[in-house]
């Protein structure tokens, strides 16, 4: 990205063969050939204007005007020379105080026209560059911890905890056929029903850690699954529709789980803050990008004030969203309105994705 002085900057020096030399120099020569130039007229003509003092009657008054004049011109063209010496610098330094600000996106430019200026200018780009890819490898390497432990902790709720309340109500099926007084029975059966209950959430809780149909089937079952048990939660109607995919294809492990995530944040927050009551969700593969569409009919917000907030204000979950399509190279855009329902779109490109092929032996309806 470039400033509009910065752009200009460069046009003078591009399109004057004269200038071009002179402001190519170091920032230190311009000054240094200006204030000389500055200093020989100066010297020339105050010396010539002494010589004159006992020869003309007015060569005194002469004298003092040039004094005057060459104080004011000097003053003059050292303000330009430095406004045009220093423009490189001063845009470099609004572009810093940009950054600094949170444009994390900005980068410095070049004028082609100073080395010095260039050279600082490029060490700056390569400084932000190298940060962001740094922040990219942080972010990237959590996100990937996080989906381990979630699917460690979803494997451990599943296949021990889930193993020891089903045991759990054996026991009691088995105790309560034992057991003849009416009342040790009654609480019995509902001991049994507060072990239902518990073993439902377990269950809920396991899948929305970390879905074993996302990791078996794909993206596409998974979230067929997930929106049928979100609609019996939630009781809110959600249209689901897909396009492009290839039947024989699964898109890489780490666009399936971005993509998923999102989706089911998306949804998650329709949930709790929309007050919707229809939902639609669209996938669409095209030849460069996966196309992930959340629309839904529900009272909206104002997404310039959202933005201006902090992150921690914000929240986690569009925080986490954006930041799983920006690790993808993708991005994600909230189109929302007071009254006007809210859509939230992610794009995650193909470049560089190599197909995985699908077990069609492990297909299953869900």
């Amino acid at each position: 990205m470039m400033t509009d002085s910065s752009t200009n900057y460069r046009e003078v020096a591009k399109n004057n063969r004269l200038l071009r030399p002179i402001l190519s120099l170091p920032v230190f020569y311009k000054v240094l050939l200006a204030n000389s130039i500055i200093i020989f007229v100066g010297a020339t003509g105050g010396t010539w204007l002494a010589s004159q003092l006992n020869s003309k009657p007015y060569a005194s008054i002469y004298l003092i005007v040039f004094i005057a004049v060459g104080w004011l011109v000097s003053v003059i063209l050292n303000f330009v020379v430095l406004q045009i010496a220093f423009r490189p610098l001063m845009d470099l330094g609004k572009v810093m105080n940009r950054v600094q600000a949170g444009e994390r996106s900005l980068r410095a430019p070049l004028t082609g026209v100073d080395p010095e200026a260039d050279r600082l200018a490029s060490t700056f780009n390569m400084m932000l560059e190298a940060i962001d890819e740094a922040n990219r490898v942080r972010a990237s390497q959590i996100i990937k911890a996080q989906e381990q432990e979630r699917k460690r902790i979803a494997r451990e709720l599943h296949d021990e905890t889930s193993q020891v309340l089903t045991s759990l109500l054996i026991s009691l099926a088995v105790l309560e056929e034992s057991i003849t007084t009416q009342e040790a029975r009654d609480r019995i059966v509902e001991t049994r029903r507060l072990a239902h209950q518990t073993l439902r959430a377990i269950r809920n809780l396991s899948i929305d850690l970390r879905p074993s149909a996302l990791d078996d089937l794909g993206l596409l079952p998974a979230l067929r699954w997930y929106v049928k048990e979100y609609q019996q939660k939630t009781s809110i109607e959600v249209e689901f529709h897909t396009s492009g995919f290839k039947d024989k294809e699964r898109l890489p492990p780490e666009m399936e789980t971005a993509l998923y995530r999102v989706v089911q944040e998306a949804l998650t927050n329709v949930a709790k803050h929309a007050h919707a009551h229809k939902v639609t969700v669209t996938l669409r593969e095209e030849t460069d990008a996966v196309y992930a569409t959340i629309t839904d009919d529900g009272r909206g917000f104002d997404v310039e004030e959202l933005q201006r907030t902090t992150d921690q204000d914000r929240g986690l979950g569009l925080v986490g969203m954006q930041e799983r399509a920006l690790l993808l190279d993708g991005t994600l855009t909230i189109d929302s309105g007071h009254g006007h329902g809210t859509t939230i779109q992610a794009r995650i490109p193909l470049h560089a994705v190599v197909p995985v092929k699908k077990d069609l032996t492990a297909e299953l309806v869900v």
